[in-house]
């Protein structure tokens, strides 16, 4: 019970992430449309950010493909870090840079296990 719930909590709390900023972005995609023009990223990227975010999302939430969605979402974490948070003379847009690495790190780390599981499971 203890193992099953270490693995579903950490999976719904991620994928709630990735969930609400997919929804949001369809709901209102005036300002995410405004924050990619001011950082010159085309705004014909934000239909794939959504499907990414949602996709991705959803894969971590139900355990498909956990490695891939993880490692995906991982990059796309740090790409938003680099991108988008970058001005550090701003301690906002500095804590934002730190948690888009920290959540792309813990992605990864999900990314991995997930990985080492399925190996395991395939030569075990």
């Amino acid at each position: 019970m203890l193992s099953t719930a270490a693995t579903i909590i950490p999976r719904v709390l991620i994928a709630l992430v990735f969930l609400i900023g997919g929804v949001a972005k369809i709901a209102g995609p005036g300002p995410f449309l405004a924050n990619m023009e001011a950082h010159h990223i085309p705004g014909i990227l934000l239909p794939l950010v959504i499907a990414l975010e949602i996709g991705g999302g959803l894969a971590i939430l139900i355990g498909w493909r956990v490695a891939i969605a993880g490692a995906a979402l991982g990059a796309f974490c740090i790409l938003t870090a680099v991108i988008f948070h970058s001005d550090f003379g701003n301690r906002a847009e500095i804590t934002s840079f730190l948690k888009d690495l920290a959540i792309s790190g813990g992605l990864l780390a999900m990314a991995l296990a997930a990985f080492r599981s399925r190996s395991l499971a395939a030569t075990g």
